[in-house]
């Protein structure tokens, strides 16, 4: 199931706001549209956002009526500042503007010819997702023996991409192959992106999965329900990985545990010339947090923190799983280092 297509200057989407309860495609018909709809998180994840974003591009160039190269680059550039402050924290937003951007910058020819280079390029890289997401999955599945419990965090499946999912894309190939894989899904406070979204996937998909509560993480992993953690990511950068909040806690609790924690994620997550201190963390709305739909649940005037992501320690990462393989402690240190290319 591809989560997002292009139909002739239309975007048609699914509104993952509306899950698990019903499945509602959306259109969108301008890259304000498309904005909008990243930072109200109708679409989220941070592949997905990443094309996303293209298309937005790709809306802005195919109904744009510029009769010259410099005019029709100026709104392209004006779309993109529109889609850069949509959501800060996620590396794949900020890669696919700059490649269309470069793709197009570098270009020659009118309008015409880079309008149909926008279009192409966007639509290259929804195709390109689906690949390096069964990458992923086929690199990754090798590290699940037959039997595992998986727990995972948030929604890195198929709604988080194009298709196939990154940290569940890992769980869906080992099932593939024959592994008998359970999963354990925390329901991800306060979005309930895990409840709401993973639960919902994997239940059509048949694998068979148990939803627990966010703090329930450090008991089932006392009890030794848990033999793997795969959890996806929104930004890679030199000393950490950047997720969804509560991610460092889980993977605190895994090495306390012994049990190996791994993150599934494309290359276009990663940052490499960042640190966690240069990375801005998305703080939304205290209402996700006082509220459960429409209905309040904590005091009028209470103080909120609610940050969208937190900052786990590259040293608490067994593995990054990418689609160029499987990068231990070491491979990434050489990765940085510019030891080794991938």
């Amino acid at each position: 199931m591809r989560t997002v297509k292009w139909e002739d200057g239309v975007v048609i989407t699914i509104d993952q706001a509306l899950l698990p309860n019903k499945e509602e495609w959306i259109k969108l018909k301008s890259c304000d549209e498309v904005a909008k709809a990243i930072k109200e998180m109708r679409v989220r994840g941070a592949p997905l956002i990443g094309v996303l974003a293209a298309y937005g591009l790709a809306l802005t160039a195919y109904h744009s009526t510029a009769k010259s190269r410099e005019v029709f680059l100026r709104e392209i550039e004006q779309s993109a500042n529109l889609l850069r402050g949509t959501r800060p924290t996620a590396a794949n937003l900020f890669w696919a503007i700059e490649r269309i951007l470069n793709k197009v910058k570098s270009s020659a020819g009118g309008v015409e010819t880079l309008r149909h280079i926008v279009i192409e390029e966007a639509q290259r890289m929804a195709d390109e997702d689906v690949e390096v997401n069964k990458k992923i999955g086929e690199f990754g599945s090798e590290l699940l023996d037959d039997g595992d419990t998986v727990l995972t965090h948030c929604n890195a499946g198929r709604l988080a991409t194009v298709d196939y999912g990154t940290a569940l894309s890992v769980i869906r190939v080992a099932c593939e192959r024959g592994k008998h894989i359970k999963v354990i899904a925390t329901e991800t406070r306060p979005k309930l992106q895990g409840a709401r979204l993973t639960v919902y996937e994997l239940m059509r998909d048949g694998i068979p999965v148990t939803l627990i509560t966010d703090n329930m993480v450090g008991y089932v992993m006392y009890k030794g329900m848990v033999n793997k953690v795969i959890v996806g990511a929104d930004r890679i950068v030199r000393d950490a990985v950047i997720n969804k909040i509560g991610t460092y806690t889980i993977a605190v609790l895994a090495h306390e545990h012994k049990i190996p924690f791994y993150v599934a994620a494309p290359l276009s997550t990663f940052d490499l010339k960042s640190s966690s201190k240069d990375v801005i963390i998305e703080e939304r709305s205290p209402d996700e947090i006082t509220n459960i739909g429409a209905e309040r649940i904590a005091p009028p005037g209470v103080a909120v923190f609610n940050p969208a992501f937190d900052i786990t320690p590259i040293e608490y990462v067994s593995a990054i799983i990418c689609e160029k393989g499987v990068l231990n402690k070491e491979k990434f240190d050489r990765l940085i280092e510019g030891k080794w290319m991938i």
